[in-house]
C-alpha cells in the first residue's frame, strides 16, 4: 500500500507544535500595530515577471530556487509561489493606487514562503516569515525604527545576544562606478572564480559578494567595498541611520561585506544574527532599503524599506537558548456527568460556557465519572463541571481541580462563578 509522506523540505506543524507559532505570530501582530504597521495579506502565487523584475533575474532566488507553477489556461501567463513577500506587496501598493494614500504607507504580513532551496536545519522549502514594509519615506529615521522594531520583536520572543549587522550599497548615482571597479577585480581573479560565478561577473557582479559558494568567501573578503565609493547623499545616509541608532540604543556593527542578495535594495542594508554566530546560514532575518522597487513594477519613484525575519530560524535559536517552549492552553472546564450516556447535557453546558467566552471543553466519551474527571486533570483544567442529579433542580457541582474544593452552583450563574 501506498504511503504518502509530506514533500520533502516541507513538515507538518502537529498541535504540539503550533502554540509555538501562535506564541510569535500573535506579538508579531501586536507589535506592528504598536508601531502604527497595519497588515496586509497577498496571495501565495503571482505573476512570475513579478519576482524576476523585482527580486532579480540574476538571483539564486529566481535562478534556482523559485518554484514555477505550470499554468493549466490558455493564458500564456506564468504564476510562481511567492518566494518573498516585499514584491508582491509592492505590486499591491501599485495596483490599489496606495501612492495616493498618506505617506509613508506602513505594512506587516506574517505568512508561508516557498523556495526550491536544499534542506538543512532551520531552511525549508515552505517557511514562514514575519515582514514589515514602510513605503515612501526616503529618510534615515525610518530605517532605524524598522531595525529597532526587527530587534524588539526578537527580545519579545525571549532571544538574547541578538546583533544588527549593518551596511550601505549605495544608490544608482555611486553604484555604477563601483560596479566597474568591482568588475575590474574579479575579472584579474577568474581562474579562482567557480563557473557559475563566472557568469555572474558578466551579468550582475554584484552577486558575487552574495554568493552561497565556500570557495567565495576568502576571496570576497578582499573585494573592494562600496563604502569607500560612496556618493556624498548616500554617505550622510548612512551616518545619519547609524546615528538614530545609537540614540535609540541599537547594538549593531557595519559590516562592509554584507549584500543583501536581492536587486531592488539601495543603500540601507541589514541582518540579525547572534552574536558570535555570523555566517551565511546563521541570519535570523534581514532587509533594506528598495529605493528603486516601486517603479521597477510600474509605480512612480517611491521610496522604501523593510525586513522579513523567519521564524523557522527564530524558533531553533530559541530551542538552543532553552527559552521554555509555548504550552497549550488548557480548558479552563470541562464539563463531565454521572450518567455516562448524557452526552446531551454535557455538551449543552460546555457549549454555553463557551458563548460566554470560557474555554470550555464536554467529555462526549461514555466513561465513568471517574475516568472523565482523571482527563480533565490530565488537560490541566483548572473546573470540573459535574452534571448529577442536582441538574433537575438547575444546578451542577463545580470541583475546583488545584484546591480540591467543590460546591454546588444554579446553572444560570455557571459562567458567571467560573
Amino acid at each position: 500500500m501506498t504511503t504518502f509522506r509530506a514533500a520533502r523540505g516541507t513538515r507538518d506543524l502537529l498541535p504540539t507544535e503550533t502554540p509555538r507559532w501562535t506564541a510569535l505570530e500573535r506579538p508579531a501582530d501586536d507589535l506592528a500595530a504598536r508601531y502604527g504597521y497595519q497588515r496586509i495579506e497577498t496571495p501565495m502565487l503571482e505573476q512570475t515577471g513579478v519576482f524576476e523584475r523585482g527580486v532579480g533575474e540574476v538571483t539564486d532566488i529566481v535562478e534556482k530556487e523559485l518554484f514555477r507553477i505550470a499554468p493549466r489556461t490558455e493564458e500564456g501567463e506564468s504564476w510562481s509561489l511567492r518566494p518573498e513577500p516585499t514584491a508582491g506587496i509592492v505590486r499591491a501598493y501599485v495596483q490599489h493606487g496606495m501612492q495616493t494614500w498618506p505617506q509613508p504607507v506602513k505594512l506587516a504580513m506574517t505568512g508561508p514562503m516557498f523556495r526550491y532551496d536544499r534542506p538543512q536545519a532551520g531552511r525549508y522549502r515552505q517557511f514562514w516569515q514575519f515582514d514589515i514594509e514602510a513605503i515612501g519615506d526616503p529618510g534615515p529615521a525610518i530605517d532605524a525604527e524598522i531595525i529597532e522594531l526587527g530587534t524588539r520583536f526578537y527580545a519579545d520572543a525571549g532571544l538574547t545576544g541578538v546583533e544588527v549587522q549593518l551596511n550601505t550599497i549605495g544608490d544608482p548615482a555611486c553604484r555604477p562606478a563601483y560596479i566597474e571597479v568591482l568588475t575590474a577585480w574579479y575579472r584579474q581573479r577568474t581562474a579562482q572564480l567557480p563557473a557559475f560565478e563566472l557568469g555572474r561577473l558578466e551579468r550582475n557582479p554584484l552577486r558575487l559578494l552574495d554568493s552561497k559558494d565556500p570557495s567565495m568567501v576568502a576571496l570576497n573578503g578582499h573585494a573592494p567595498r562600496i563604502t569607500d565609493h560612496l556618493c556624498d547623499a548616500c554617505a550622510q545616509h548612512f551616518a545619519a541611520v547609524q546615528e538614530h541608532l545609537h540614540v535609540l540604543g541599537v547594538p549593531f556593527r557595519v559590516e562592509p561585506g554584507l549584500v543583501r542578495g536581492l536587486d531592488y535594495y539601495t543603500r540601507t542594508a541589514f541582518e540579525f544574527y547572534i552574536a558570535g554566530r555570523e555566517g551565511q546560514q546563521q541570519a535570523l532575518g534581514g532587509g533594506g532599503r528598495y529605493d528603486g522597487l516601486v517603479e521597477l513594477l510600474g509605480g512612480r519613484p517611491t521610496p522604501g524599506i523593510g525586513f522579513g525575519i523567519g521564524l523557522d530560524r527564530l524558533i531553533l535559536a530559541l530551542d538552543e537558548q532553552g527559552v521554555t517552549p509555548a504550552v497549550a492552553v488548557a480548558p479552563v472546564a470541562v464539563v463531565v456527568g454521572a450518567d455516562p450516556d448524557d452526552t446531551v447535557g454535557r455538551l449543552r453546558i460546555a457549549t454555553a460556557l463557551r458563548a460566554a467566552g470560557i474555554p470550555a471543553r464536554a467529555e462526549l466519551g461514555r466513561r465513568k465519572l471517574g475516568k472523565q474527571l482523571e482527563a480533565a486533570a490530565r488537560d490541566g483544567a483548572h473546573f470540573a463541571v459535574i452534571l448529577g442529579d442536582e441538574l433537575a433542580s438547575g444546578d451542577v457541582q463545580v470541583r475546583d481541580l488545584p484546591a480540591g474544593s467543590q460546591k454546588v452552583v444554579p446553572v444560570s450563574g455557571l459562567a458567571r462563578e467560573i
